[in-house]
């Protein structure tokens, strides 16, 4: 089994809060994780999913109270939406009698309903989000397949590629008929996977509801819902501008990724890294992959951006980091490609700490004064150490 880097921070958030809430797209891992942390201690395991372990809660303060001593792990648990006001009470109680960490580790597909129902636990719940496996977490000679294939595990791990291609269509397919109609108003299969199929297309662009609007025959603030509902699932990132009054014209719409590279690849049918190298969106995936990656290996506080003028002045991606300043990343998918001048024109603007240029390779070496070349396994390891 691959570690994952995010045990350590889900077990440290035990150990100093009653609750942790771990959320993320299905199938990224959660489960597993939760799993081997419950292993370490003595624990109890509920799947909401399950008609039988719902039946355990039908009075929820009794049971939960009887095991006061364990680590109880709720999967799945935007299924009872009301079980939030009783974990309160409960994690309360167990204060007053000195029991004041590790009560509670709870799974969500990062619902809104989720998010809004725990607000009842401000104060006692820390939220950490699980992203597929990044390149930190894998050997490097498989950095290649993690970017064709995407970080989800069963996609990551499949035997070949052509398995990896199914399962990842299968998992299309069910969070289409099934998953998403769980979390908002109805809403066609078939239109929701023209629009997923459309961002893939535009992977990385500035985001246009209107033009998306137009293709779907919907209007802009149909586009907006849609897109608020696969971000809340995690299944799309908007990065925001960096906004600054520094008197130039500035971008102010987000760009908008579809988050998992091996996704982006199988709603477009590419199935291998050959078909991708060959297919148009090659550079965009490119760039969306090093953005997860380095936005997973980034300090929790840090705030992603990109930044883009009128006249073509552009950082791919800003990293805003509490304590080490303003990075700017420059994403190339060659090893030898060089900024152009609209980075440099961008970086006299915003006046970056650091510049990095980042690419597949594994050497780390000067392009100019204050610009660094460096291979993205590098680059995601020296943000992780921050």
């Amino acid at each position: 089994m691959i570690s994952r880097r995010i045990e350590a921070t889900v077990q440290q958030r035990l150990s100093d809060l009653p609750a942790v809430a771990l959320l993320g797209p299905r199938q990224v891992g959660k489960t597993t994780l939760a799993r081997a942390i419950a292993a370490t201690r003595d624990s109890v395991y509920l799947d909401l999913e399950s008609p039988s372990d719902r039946d355990r809660l039908s009075d929820p303060e009794r049971y939960l109270a009887a095991r006061e001593d364990k680590l109880v792990v709720l999967d799945e648990v935007q299924r009872m939406p009301d079980l939030f006001a009783p974990l309160r009470g409960l994690i309360d109680e167990g204060r007053r009698r000195g029991r004041t960490s590790g009560r509670f580790l709870l799974l969500g597909s990062a619902s809104s309903d989720l998010l809004r129902q725990s607000e009842t636990l401000a104060g006692r719940i820390a939220y950490i989000g699980m992203s597929p496996f990044d390149v930190l977490e894998i050997e490097r000679e498989r950095q290649s397949d993690l970017w064709v294939r995407g970080g989800f595990p069963e996609s990551f791990l499949a035997a070949d590629a052509s398995r990896s291609l199914i399962w990842r269509q299968a998992f299309i397919r069910t969070y289409l008929e099934r998953d998403i109609p769980q979390f908002g108003p109805r809403i066609p299969a078939t239109t929701l996977l023209r629009f997923w199929t459309m961002l893939a297309h535009v992977q990385g662009g500035v985001l246009n509801s209107a033009q998306l609007a137009r293709s779907l025959a919907v209007d802009g603030k149909t586009v907006v819902r849609y897109i608020e509902l696969m971000a809340d699932l995690m299944l799309v990132r908007r990065l925001q501008p960096f906004q600054s009054n520094i008197g130039k014209r500035l971008v102010k719409s987000p760009k908008v990724f579809v988050r998992d590279s091996g996704i982006v690849h199988a709603l477009l049918n590419i199935a291998d890294e050959d078909a991708l190298l060959s297919h148009p969106v090659v550079g965009a995936s490119w760039e969306g992959f090093v953005v997860e990656n380095l936005i997973a290996a980034a300090p929790e506080r840090a705030a992603p951006l990109f930044y883009r003028t009128a006249v073509g002045a552009e950082i791919d991606l800003l990293l805003e980091i509490p304590g080490h300043g303003l990075w700017a990343i420059e994403i190339k998918r060659s090893l030898t490609a060089r900024p152009e001048k609209g980075f440099f024109a961008a970086c006299e603007d915003v006046k970056p700490d650091k510049c990095f240029v980042v690419n597949p390779g594994n050497d780390r070496y000067p392009l100019s004064e204050g610009v660094e070349a460096i291979g993205l396994t590098q680059m995601a390891a020296i943000l992780a150490a921050l």
